[in-house]
């Protein structure tokens, strides 16, 4: 904070003050009732913040989660409330969550995932090429050794690094061919197998 910023929290802390005190002050008959609402308001005020603050770990505490119909050979991925449809799969034995791409030609990795799953992303060879939202980005292929959506485990997947900004990884078409079925129905993206 600079100076002028302390001059004005001073005058508003001021200003608070003489409010509050002319607010007791001026009926001192009423004042448990006035304590009980200030009190309240306050109560009111830190339960607000509180739920600003965790709202994120609320929602996803809150929001639909995918499931497996091991039976049906399904998997089922609600739509999250960003309008997508999310994937937790086991990659090489490392949880990584996709962001299912049916416009995406290939399953993409960010640089993030791909060095969680022991890869390093300075190294690799970006001999390829990717057409994005955000222009040309240059890919590295890698082979995953062992994928798994619920009990559906595929071996030496076809990926790719990207090497530019990417938020989360994608999961394209080369991975969702190998479902026999996908469907989109009732704001839920069902895979069959």
């Amino acid at each position: 904070m600079d100076s002028i910023s302390y001059g004005q929290l001073g005058y508003l802390v001021l200003l608070g003050a003489v409010l509050v005190f002319w607010f007791f002050v001026q009926d001192r008959a009423g004042l448990g009732q006035k304590v009980k609402a200030l009190a309240a308001w306050g109560f009111i005020f830190l339960g607000t913040i509180a739920v600003i603050g965790l709202w994120d770990d609320i929602r996803g505490t809150v929001a639909p989660q995918q499931q497996v119909m091991q039976t049906e050979g399904r998997i089922i991925l609600p739509r999250q409330p960003d309008g997508h449809y999310h994937a937790r799969l086991s990659v090489n034995g490392t949880p990584v969550s996709f962001l299912v791409d049916t416009g995406a030609t290939g399953t993409i990795l960010s640089a993030e995932d791909a060095a969680r799953l022991g890869m390093s992303p300075d190294t690799l060879d970006y001999i390829g090429t990717a057409q994005t939202a955000n222009g040309l980005v240059r890919t590295a292929p890698v082979t995953l050794d062992d994928v798994a959506l619920g009990p559906f485990t595929d071996r030496d997947v076809r990926a790719y690094v990207n090497e530019g900004a990417l938020g989360q990884s994608l999961l394209g078409m080369s991975y969702l061919q190998r479902y026999s079925r996908i469907e989109i129905a009732d704001n839920e993206l069902i895979l069959t197998r």
